[in-house]
């Protein structure tokens, strides 16, 4: 039996994720499908409109076997430490398959770019560019001198997924599945439409009934951005050790404590600091990484959680001997922090079902 594994944020989940799970059953239809899931900031530095619970039972209603966490320390970093622990913790789940979405929809190109990165001298041609006040992905993008366009979200996110597994379990088969939406995409309204797009329509007060399956307008979550700032400034004024949070770059800190008296909001302030070599997500992340104070000198240990299964998934768990890890780390302890500060921007209660530390069953939703 093929295991599956998925990498998603849900952010939210829509008609495109659940495109690709009909996918993948329609081509492996005895399969069993796990998700490792962001829960309350995402990658590029976003805060969830989903809950972390209400993604795994959503995931569970939509045909997902068995739901794992990818913790906040690893799902809010860049795209090489958000594939290498996603990999890591989906191998822990005994996957035999990898599927991901992807704009050029070709696996031989992208392991292409992937072989062209091994190059003795490539580490060096990437940081002659970064000396040049390019950012990362622009750097690597020149560096890797691809005959082909690889600049997309998810083809980045990819070739970031195959090199993790050249790493971690050569072992996993890697497929792509064609990705019918622009990322970048905000204003479609016909058909399947980004994430990026339905949270524009929920801001501007405009009906995504038809690109979700479920009553998102009902359970997404209101974040208040206001406090958001309030909160970092206080932070940024009083800290005097920004330097050791990461992402915080030498003389960032000086730049964040100037500017903080001259912005007016959150956006205000990255527009202040933003350069052509910090990007606009990388800040983002690191304000998340100052608000829950992440360190440079991070936990680098994994853990498991499993968050839900059903029947299948269960079975699954049982006959590998797969079990969450008991050892509630530094890691687990930055999770705690992301609930609470979550539930203090958007007046939820996640904290419960962190501290309940119990998976959802599907027959029990």
């Amino acid at each position: 039996m093929e295991v599956i594994g998925i990498i998603c944020e849900y952010n939210p989940f829509h008609n495109g994720h659940k495109y690709m799970i009909e996918q993948i059953k329609n081509k492996y239809p005895d399969s069993l499908i796990v998700l490792v899931v962001s829960s309350y900031f995402m990658q590029r530095g976003d805060i969830s409109i989903l809950t972390k619970e209400d993604k795994v039972k959503i995931a569970l209603n939509n045909n997902i076997d068995l739901v794992v966490e990818l913790p906040t320390l690893y799902a809010c970093q860049s795209a090489d430490i958000f594939a290498y622990r996603s990999v890591e913790i989906l191998n822990m789940c005994k996957i035999t398959h990898l599927i991901f979405g992807s704009e050029c929809a070709d696996i031989n190109k992208l392991k292409h770019v992937v072989a062209s990165q091994t190059r003795a001298n490539f580490n060096l041609e990437v940081k002659k560019f970064l000396e040049k006040g390019l950012n990362y992905p622009t750097a690597l993008a020149k560096a890797t001198k691809a005959p082909f366009d690889f600049n997309s979200p998810n083809d980045l996110l990819g070739i970031s997924y195959i090199k993790a597994i050249n790493k971690i379990n050569p072992n996993i088969e890697v497929e792509v599945i064609k990705r019918t939406n622009s990322y970048h995409d905000t204003t479609s309204s016909i058909g399947i439409i980004s994430a990026s797009n339905i949270r524009k329509k929920l801001e501007a007060k405009v009906s995504v009934k038809d690109f979700v399956s479920y009553d998102l307008e009902k359970i997404k979550t209101d974040v208040n951005y206001d406090l958001l700032y309030t909160i970092l400034k206080y932070k940024i004024i009083t800290d005097e050790t920004l330097h050791l949070y990461l992402s915080v770059d030498e003389g960032l800190e000086n730049k964040l404590k100037r500017e903080i008296f001259n912005a007016v909001n959150i956006e205000n302030l990255i527009q202040l600091i933003k350069s052509q070599r910090y990007t606009y997500n990388r800040l983002k992340r690191m304000i998340i990484h100052i608000l829950l104070g992440i360190k440079k000198d991070y936990p680098k240990q994994t853990y498991l959680k499993i968050l839900g299964f059903n029947e299948k998934g269960q079975q699954h768990l049982k006959n590998n001997h797969i079990l969450s890890t008991k050892d509630y780390n530094e890691t687990r302890i930055i999770e705690f922090k992301a609930s609470r500060l979550y539930d203090i921007l958007t007046s939820q209660n996640t904290f419960l079902f962190e501290q309940a530390n119990k998976p959802i069953i599907k027959k029990d939703i």
